[in-house]
């Protein structure tokens, strides 16, 4: 019997079998990442949600939904995570005073990484895990074992030196 025609909870999804498991559902996961993150970042997404799959097999539960519903919840999970990650550079950017980078560039802005370089640790760390890693303030603060206010101080205060440093000569 082909793994497309098998019930799901027969399905086996260890070892060499994941591919043939996963293979049916290629068209569903890469028309919804295209949807989701564009035609330029669909295939990423789709490798990330199957390597999120694979390292999840085992909490997958045919019983608590089907693979397709499965493994689409991993694509949109992270679409949404490139898309928030695109949201808060552009947001940085903008808070800043930055000129965005083009919508398809994959190459970092220069200006900004020097910048951003040029930060005290604390504040480069704060952007980095809020900005890049798109963590919330709480998990930023938990990971700096300071409190959420200090991580929004910190975030404020490198956002103005951001824009001092990149010429915007702007207070917030």
């Amino acid at each position: 019997m082909q793994a497309d025609c098998m019930p799901e909870a027969a399905l086996p999804i260890r070892g060499d079998a994941f591919e043939d498991w996963v293979g049916p559902h290629l068209p569903r996961l890469q028309a919804l990442a295209v949807r989701l993150a564009g035609p330029t970042d669909a295939d990423d997404v789709v490798q990330e949600a199957l390597q999120a799959a694979w390292r999840l097999r085992s909490q997958f539960d045919p019983a608590a939904g089907s693979a397709t519903g499965w493994l689409l919840a991993l694509v949109g999970d992270h679409a949404g995570r490139l898309s928030r990650k695109r949201h808060r550079r552009a947001l940085l950017q903008q808070r800043i005073g930055a000129m965005p980078a083009a919508a398809d560039s994959q190459l970092p802005d220069v200006d900004l990484e020097r910048a951003i370089g040029r930060l005290s640790d604390r504040q480069r760390l704060a952007v980095e895990l809020f900005y890049f890693l798109d963590l919330p303030v709480a998990t930023v603060a938990e990971a700096m074992s300071c409190s959420a206010g200090t991580v929004k101080s910190l975030l404020f205060d490198a956002r103005r030196q951001l824009g001092h440093i990149l010429g915007d000569g702007t207070d917030e």
